[in-house]
């Protein structure tokens, strides 16, 4: 059986990508890797750790604090996360320039090394925050690129490249992932409970709601609020 590797920041999306990676590979045939890249956040990366626990997959995190030292973003300075985009490049000052591009060719040298052949990514281009990193024809052209520069056979996958946050809620649930999804972690403002006020914590919020589901997140800490 073919081996697959799924980048986890232990957000929603990426829990939902290693759950549908266990249910088209086998778990006995899934890991997943993490990046500690200098974001002020700690806590998605335990948050990662926790997902990977609860799925039984393999998980490891590597050091690449560049981007810490480019800075210039809200996920690694100490900038307040604005709702609204920048005037003159249209983008949310919680872009980090480069970061799936750098992920997905870290993990593709991390596979080529494990004779893992498949990447999954859980980047989506319908309802997103406008980051030009997650959209189709960047992450095609970032498979031929790798498979040309690693003269090796990988491929890509973004299972939620064309759904909806509620979509993704809907397959999250048909996956099993729920348990899981209960440890994630998506505020921008690195808060747990969640803010529910920056521009992920609305999208994941709206998501659930869309699909008429309860957040397990925000249903754990209502429980220990009790």
């Amino acid at each position: 059986m073919a081996k697959a590797l799924v980048v986890l920041s232990g957000g929603q999306d990426s829990t939902t990508c290693l759950y549908w990676a266990i249910n088209e590979f086998g778990r006995e045939n899934v890991s997943c890797i993490s990046f500690d890249y200098g974001q002020r956040h700690k806590i998605e990366l335990q948050a990662a750790e926790k997902v990977a626990e609860i799925a039984a997959v393999a998980h490891e995190i590597l050091p690449i604090n560049t981007f810490a030292a480019l800075g210039g973003n809200a996920l690694t300075d100490d900038i307040e996360v604005k709702q609204d985009v920048d005037q003159q490049t249209q983008l949310p000052n919680t872009f980090v320039p480069g970061r799936n591009l750098i992920f997905l060719t870290f993990a593709a040298a991390y596979a080529y090394g494990r004779n893992i052949e498949h990447l999954i990514t859980g980047v989506a281009q319908t309802d997103y925050s406008g980051y030009p990193d997650c959209r189709e024809n960047t992450l095609s052209a970032l498979e031929q690129t790798l498979r040309l520069g690693m003269a090796y056979n990988i491929t890509i996958h973004t299972p939620l490249m064309n759904l909806s946050k509620a979509d993704t809620v809907e397959l999250a649930e048909r996956l099993g992932a729920m348990d899981a999804m209960a440890w994630t972690h998506t505020c921008y403002n690195g808060q747990q409970p969640p803010c529910g006020k920056c521009s992920a914590c609305i999208l994941r919020a709206r998501g659930f709601a869309e699909a008429r589901r309860r957040d397990p997140l925000i249903e754990r800490f209502q429980f220990f609020e009790e």
